[in-house]
């Protein structure tokens, strides 16, 4: 169980399969329906062709989700029981505390005594972050007047067809360069967006206008997403010029057509949006519903489609959409987006039907959009594996708000997630996204004005029990007022909740842990053994941090595992004697 809960269910780690130098796979067979307990994976025969060995099929396995949900929920449910996980957490805060006390001391010191390296120059990641809202109002607003005095004859716009300038464009909103200003631009997130994620919504269109939020910030216009393109860039050299700081961008394919890949990709490569700084997640809007009824999709299926084969097609052979096969080097995972608090008219179970049989109005469930997101991937992830590429993960958005049940197929499917904040109401749940270590990006600025206020955000305590836990800031177009809103996020956080030195480069360590950059990188910002355990996976002189807030994380992890390890060999969880971990002995080697 140790295993299980460490590693986050072995069931979805699957062997990794070595390259194979100088292989081609000219053609592709797929096959549609559901191929393993109802799960619509986009492959079933690949025939690929060796140099070597001439035609040999290509078997790859699909995950047997169904089973697996049923197993895990049955067993962690009936296993873990919410007053013994309840009195575990609390355990875990009053534990960090007398940590606090004993050691705050020594940690600083430990931190002070290395040269140069402090909070402002250890690398942090922002693990979550839409591309579309990456920079402030004062940025996109100086961009705009910018755009109006150098390309004010610049086609930007079909309107009843016929193009329409820049300057045509603001002429019809009677405004000129000289009117504009943050408020005028009203994309700032106040009072009005608490608990109404439509009024939301509609701050992403400047001035209130969907056009402005097409020309300027979209990929897909009649530009072909220039201006976006060069504002993304802008923020990029301030990651570069920083230094220290890196982005996981969200960018969105919603797959309504087959051509989205190819369009987002050309984007990226004509337009030079590169940086070693910033790497890219593609978020997957819950959408369908919304397309269904316009007639854009059929049926779900079509949607997966639309998504998945692109990818399946460019890792076989690259050269069908060389963009592409470039893009896709700086993708790391996928995401899914959307309003979690819109109310579920079907449970996902035995009965629902397959995505080709989903023509209903309604959308398909939280947990349906995940699990064929996750089947898909994990079967397009053995075929990279094989091809010598590198893999995906998933990290969607989850418990942000809506049903409890979300962060279930969350702690199932994800690498990490986004938000979690309604981790706090279940204690199970949350005792076990601690014995499994999965990241969870939090945005307390984001959530103070959209679902709960800062003061009550949960962030400080899922710190103390050792969740892992870092800042992140969502959507800083919205939320923020600094050029530097990750160390806007990270100042406010510190201020409020008077975190330690040691807690802000804990958090930023963290950061770097949960993205996707490469281990390569990883290994030069945190150190060379940082994917080992306990203090020797850290390297204070690269992190800034003491090598004793690592070890009592490890320490304490490993004694909840043992805990839960005895638990299951009697069998007799309600007699566990607790008391006997309950000790605080001097760190071995005095640290």
């Amino acid at each position: 169980l140790a295993t299980v809960a460490r590693k986050k269910l072995s069931f979805f780690y699957w062997k990794k399969f070595p390259a194979e130098p100088g292989s081609e796979v000219p053609a592709i067979h797929f096959n549609w329906l559901g191929l393993v307990n109802r799960a619509h994976v986009v492959i079933a025969t690949i025939s690929t062709r060796s140099l070597q060995d001439g035609a040999c099929p290509l078997e790859l396995s699909q995950p047997n989700c169904r089973r697996v949900k049923k197993r895990c929920v049955h067993g962690f449910f009936c296993t873990f029981r919410k007053s013994f996980c309840y009195r575990r957490l609390q355990y875990l805060s009053s534990k960090f505390q007398m940590h606090v006390l004993l050691n705050e001391m020594k940690e600083l010191a430990a931190q002070k005594k290395v040269p140069h390296r402090d909070f402002y120059n250890i690398r942090k990641v922002d693990t979550h972050i839409h591309a579309s809202s990456c920079m402030n109002q004062k940025h996109l607003l100086r961009f705009i007047k910018r755009a109006m005095k150098k390309y004010p004859e610049e086609i930007v716009h079909i309107e009843r067809g016929r193009g329409q300038t820049l300057k045509e464009v603001f002429e019809t909103m009677n405004l000129t360069a000289f009117d504009l200003s943050v408020d005028t631009l009203d994309m700032h997130a106040d009072r009005n967006t608490f608990h109404r994620f439509d009024k939301f919504n509609s701050k992403y269109n400047p001035i209130g206008e969907s056009i402005l939020r097409e020309i300027f910030i979209k990929t897909d216009n009649h530009i072909k997403g220039k201006y976006f393109a060069h504002i993304i860039r802008e923020v990029m050299a301030d990651l570069e010029e920083s230094k220290y700081q890196n982005s996981e961008l969200r960018l969105s394919i919603y797959g309504r057509s087959r051509d989205e890949w190819d369009n987002l990709a050309q984007w990226a490569v004509c337009h030079r949006v590169y940086s070693d700084n910033v790497r890219w997640l593609i978020q997957l809007p819950r959408l369908f519903d919304v397309y269904h009824t316009k007639k854009q999709l059929a049926n779900f299926q079509e949607m997966l489609e639309n998504i998945f084969i692109p990818l399946f097609e460019v890792t076989i052979d690259p050269r069908s959409h060389p963009e592409l096969h470039l893009f896709l080097d700086h993708v790391v995972g996928f995401d899914s987006v959307d309003d979690e608090s819109k109310p579920e008219h079907h449970i996902f179970n035995l009965d629902s039907p397959l995505p080709a049989n989903w023509t209903e109005e309604d959308n398909p469930p939280y947990s349906y959009y995940l699990y064929y997101t996750y089947a898909n991937m994990t079967v397009l992830n053995h075929l990279r594996r094989r091809r010598g590429f590198h893999t995906f993960v998933l990290r969607p958005h989850c418990g942000e708000a809506g049903p409890i049940h979300h962060l279930v197929s969350g702690f199932m499917l994800s690498e990490n997630i986004s938000h979690g904040l309604l981790l706090r109401k279940a204690p199970v749940l949350q005792y076990l996204y601690y014995l499994a270590q999965i990241g969870i990006a939090m945005s307390p600025l984001s959530n103070n004005s959209l679902f709960l206020s800062y003061h009550r955000n949960p962030l400080p305590e899922y710190l103390s029990r050792g969740l892992m836990i870092s800042l992140s800031t969502d959507d800083p177009l919205q939320f923020h007022f600094t050029k530097e809103p990750l160390m806007e996020e990270y100042s406010i956080a510190t201020q409020v909740w008077k975190l330690s030195s040691c807690d802000m480069c804990e958090l930023a360590r963290n950061s770097v842990l949960m993205s996707g950059f490469s281990h390569r990188a990883k290994s030069y910002w945190l150190g060379p053994s940082y994917s080992r355990e306990g203090p020797e996976s850290n390297d204070i002189r690269r992190t800034n941090v003491p090598d004793i807030r690592v070890a009592y994380r490890s320490e304490t992890l490993n004694e909840e595992l043992h805990l839960i390890t005895n638990a299951v060999r009697t069998e007799e969880l309600d007699a566990i004697d607790e008391e006997d971990t309950l000790t605080m002995t001097p760190l071995r080697g005095g640290r």
